[in-house]
């Protein structure tokens, strides 16, 4: 058997996505198939491509090296189909941390029964730099209170609110309360991303007292530094679905403020199906207005009112 497109998209749909179920989403599959298509491909190969535990899915050195080489032949045949005129190029959508949370999945299945349009997926550590440069076509941004202007140079579309919520260790004695304040978490050092971060220390800007922050490269290290008890987390309530870990508890924060999060494109010279995706998820969120669970706290009004630069 040869290496064929589908062994390839399979491992590069892996590449950019938290799980197998995610991943299969994506591209229109199931997850026993997807998972298949991979064991193909490392027989191949030769050579094991993708660790699977029964908590976390997570890519090989090998894996990690081919699946940047098939992202790169497979961006060059997109590439060639576009100048014959044959397809369109997929939506290529961004998001630092947490995505859409639960919804993740059946939102891309839906845009996808409804549009036939591709959507790659990927988590560049900033969004917005990726966007601007022209590594992704849309960006998923969350920002908290205080809110930095607008974003120069790109339209965007509020989606939804939700609330933050705090990371502590599961043997820290907070983990026992049903929810927890942010002068709780004050006394702490807090785990910060160090680029593209949802929150910031202005967030305890009411409280008098600024903790001290500890800067994180991604998700790992945070979690990581959460579960040793080396510092402590606050994060959007999506990040409860897309990032679990034994040692860490979440638990809700009672004086949160309410996350924006949008959906951000370039203002010119966007991407054909930007807009069209940016209407998509604001209608269905608008629909999961009075029946949808935590995370989501969903609001509209002037957040559902779409933005351009001037």
């Amino acid at each position: 058997m040869n290496v064929e497109l589908r062994h390839l998209r399979a491992l590069a749909a892996l590449a950019e996505s938290d799980t197998f179920t995610t991943a299969a989403a994506v591209l229109g599959t199931t997850q026993p198939t997807l998972s298949r298509t991979i064991t193909q491909l490392e027989e191949i190969a030769g050579v094991r491509l993708v660790e699977r535990t029964t908590r976390e899915m997570s890519l090989t050195p090998a894996g990690r090296q081919f699946s940047a080489t098939a992202r790169e032949l497979l961006a060059s045949l997109d590439t060639a189909l576009n100048e014959l005129g044959r397809t369109e190029a997929p939506l290529r959508l961004g998001w630092a941390w947490a995505g859409f949370g639960r919804h993740t999945v059946p939102l891309l299945q839906e845009w996808k029964r409804a549009h036939a349009g591709a959507v790659e997926l990927s988590r560049p550590p900033d969004p917005v730099a990726a966007l601007r440069r022209g590594a992704i076509d849309a960006a998923l941004v969350r920002r908290t209170p205080p809110l930095p202007g607008p974003l120069p140079d790109l339209a965007t579309a509020t989606l939804f609110t939700e609330r933050l919520v705090a990371a502590i260790a599961v043997k820290d004695s907070r983990a026992a309360k049903t929810s927890i304040t942010l002068s709780e978490l004050a006394e702490d050092s807090v785990a910060v991303c160090a680029t593209a971060p949802t929150v910031t220390d202005h967030l305890w800007d009411h409280t008098g007292h600024t903790p001290r922050t500890v800067s994180v490269a991604n998700t790992d290290e945070w979690l990581t530094r959460i579960s040793v008890g080396d510092a402590v987390g606050v994060t959007a309530e999506a990040t409860t679905y897309n990032h679990q870990a034994p040692d860490v508890a979440y638990r809700p924060i009672e004086d949160s403020p309410l996350v924006e999060v949008t959906l951000a494109w370039r203002a010119t010279d966007p991407h054909p199906q930007a807009h069209a995706f940016a209407q998509f998820a604001r209608d269905y969120f608008a629909r999961l207005l009075d029946t949808s669970a935590p995370p989501f706290s969903l609001n509209h009004g002037e957040n559902a009112e779409e933005s351009k630069a001037p």
